[in-house]
């Protein structure tokens, strides 16, 4: 059977009352929600457009400074925006537990427990399932921009896992303070569970582009979703490219590969209802290009010839660089999409043939690692970061060291504490912390989740920093802390990853700002994708080499200290060999 191929402008009509994109970082999650959203207003219709991402960009999207409470969208009368801030719902959400205590309950203990970064998941969790129900009065439709797909992932199955915790639990979980906490919540949680499950009231909107990467993880959150309960789904691909002539091999062998991907589509994708959006040659900013993104662009006038670009050096400069410190971590950042993975494993296979054992891995929950390299060398160890393994692994060590002095009930109860959501947070970080330990006696390379997972990472680093210094004194030496080695420049090695474009590069910049903050001097910044060495003549392809000039100069003035450029293939660089030619 043929797919049900739509329109762009398809993806405004007669949409559910709630609508999510999500998707892998970087296919567009967040341009197309704003199109939608900005459609929808134009015609009349109340919209709320939200992100739930905590590295949110919906602020530069649409030239608005948004809070955590609906702010209205200059130029676009009938759209509000927001950004789910979770340290600030942290901070409503510990006030509202405090407020729930007994008199004569610790206070100081509690608000302890509430300190961890499980508390700013559930916390920001909490404002999600509000717009599900009575925060969201008066809009017609909720348009919600998420983070990317592991993240999203995460936050749509926690009604679920917090119903079914709390089924029969009357203590609530130790990481979230007391009974009151969460049990006061089980109602909402239901409520949120039956919205997100009607099909009457709220679909998925899954975007990818014509990537293998992106369409694998497509259909990974198709299923996954499915087994949430949540099947009213359709496929949006976004960044469809055709050129202009046949006789421009970069041009001609972009199209092919795009072609390739869709004749391809997984069978779960490909009978879903289908939109795809062209390429464009324009950046995402700004209510005028958001409204042009469904709209036709073959009319555009030609370009004048483009002035040869500056030379940057490339990954093999970058490379031997690092080679020379002879161990140390290596962590790759980056918003979704940019090719963190790719950048991190050619690192790791170019340290490798240059005599060094490597220890490869991922913080990512979508884990595409192995995808990449397609293959072994010697010297190299891939693994990743396993949520489910890592949990396990941590269920097991608590009960053989806090539970074996315990009777079987209090054992009992231990465990249910540990079945908790929030365990999984603990666990990861555990995990890597051995990690960032391990940098110690060779190289680890690290491919990091997306920014705002990254950025909940580092908040739990920081959490362990501070309660360990405070239980072991500040004497010079007496411990050492993850966030100690992440922020000695001789050990750890942070690179930022961007697209030579406009929401990327300012997305690396506010990173870069975070990890100042946090006292982590980022070391180098590699723009990927780059066309301007590519010697296209295709009209589109030459716009958006007048774009990328534009954000390179922004950050050779001033955001990076080193600079380095992946250039633009128009096959991806998958496999051992290919991922060596990089470097």
């Amino acid at each position: 059977m043929l797919p049900d191929i739509l329109s762009p402008g398809a993806l405004a009509q007669n949409p559910t009352r709630f609508l999510f994109f999500t998707g892998k970082g970087g296919v567009g999650k967040t341009s197309l929600g704003c199109a939608v959203a900005l459609a929808l207003a134009d015609r009349g219709r109340r919209v709320l457009l939200v992100s739930t991402d905590p590295a949110s960009n919906l602020d530069e999207m649409l030239g608005a400074a948004l809070s955590d409470r609906p702010t209205p969208i200059p130029g676009a009368p009938n759209l509000s925006a927001l950004n789910i801030d979770p340290d600030k719902a942290a901070e409503g959400y510990r006030a509202r537990v405090l407020d729930q205590l007994a008199p004569g309950e610790d206070q100081d203990n509690v608000r302890e427990q509430l300190s961890g970064a499980c508390t700013i998941e559930i916390a920001a969790f909490d404002e999600f399932v509000g717009l599900l129900g009575e925060g969201a009065r008066g809009f017609d439709h909720v348009i919600f921009d998420t983070a990317p797909t592991g993240h999203t992932l995460r936050l749509l199955s926690l009604p679920r896992a917090w119903t079914g915790f709390l089924q029969g639990n009357d203590r609530g979980a130790s990481c979230l303070g007391p009974h009151s906490g969460l049990k006061m919540q089980e109602d909402r949680f239901r409520a949120a569970l039956r919205t997100l499950s009607d099909p009457e009231q709220t679909s998925i909107v899954l975007v990818t582009r014509p990537d293998r990467g992106a369409v694998r993880e497509a259909a990974r959150t198709s299923d996954e979703l499915r087994s949430l309960g949540l099947a009213n789904q359709r496929l949006a691909v976004n960044g469809v490219f055709h050129a202009a002539a046949a006789d421009d091999p970069v041009a001609s062998g972009l199209a092919r590969d795009h072609a390739a991907v869709l004749a391809a589509l997984p069978p779960a994708l490909a009978a879903l209802p289908r939109t795809e959006v062209p390429l464009r040659s324009f950046d995402m900013v700004g209510l005028a290009a958001l409204r042009a993104l469904f709209q036709d662009e073959s009319s555009a006038a030609p370009m004048a010839p483009l002035a040869p670009a500056r030379a940057e050096p490339g990954l093999a400069a970058m490379v031997d660089e690092l080679a020379r410190a002879g161990r140390g971590l290596i962590m790759v950042m980056g918003k979704g999409g940019v090719g963190k993975t790719t950048l991190a494993a050619a690192i790791a296979l170019g340290l490798v043939k240059r005599g060094h054992k490597v220890h490869l891995t991922t913080t990512d929950p979508a884990a595409h690692l192995a995808l990449v390299v397609e293959g072994s060398l010697e010297g190299l160890t891939l693994d990743r970061i396993d949520p489910v393994a890592e949990t396990a692994r941590y269920v097991e060590k608590v009960m053989a060291t806090r539970g074996c002095d315990l009777d079987e009930a209090d054992r009992a109860l231990l465990r249910e504490d540990l079945a908790s959501p929030c365990t999984e947070e603990v666990a990861v970080f555990h995990a890597f912390s051995r990690l960032v330990a391990e940098a110690r006696g060779g190289f680890v390379v690290m491919d990091t989740a997306p920014t705002g997972h990254t950025l909940l990472l580092l908040d739990a680093t920081g959490a362990y920093h501070r309660q360990m210094t405070q239980d072991m004194g500040a004497t010079p030496g007496r411990i050492v802390t993850p966030l100690m080695r992440l922020q000695d420049p001789d050990y750890t090695r942070v690179i930022l990853v961007a697209l030579p474009e406009t929401t990327p590069v300012s997305e690396a910049a506010s990173l870069a700002d975070d990890l100042r903050r946090a006292k982590i001097e980022p070391w180098a910044w590699v723009v990927n994708r780059a066309l301007a060495a590519t010697g296209t003549t295709d009209p589109l392809l030459q716009r958006r080499i007048a774009g990328e000039a534009s954000q390179i100069a922004r950050i050779r003035g001033g955001l990076a200290r080193r600079l380095y450029l992946m250039p633009f293939r128009a096959e991806p660089p998958v496999g051992v060999q290919r991922l060596l030619d990089l470097t």
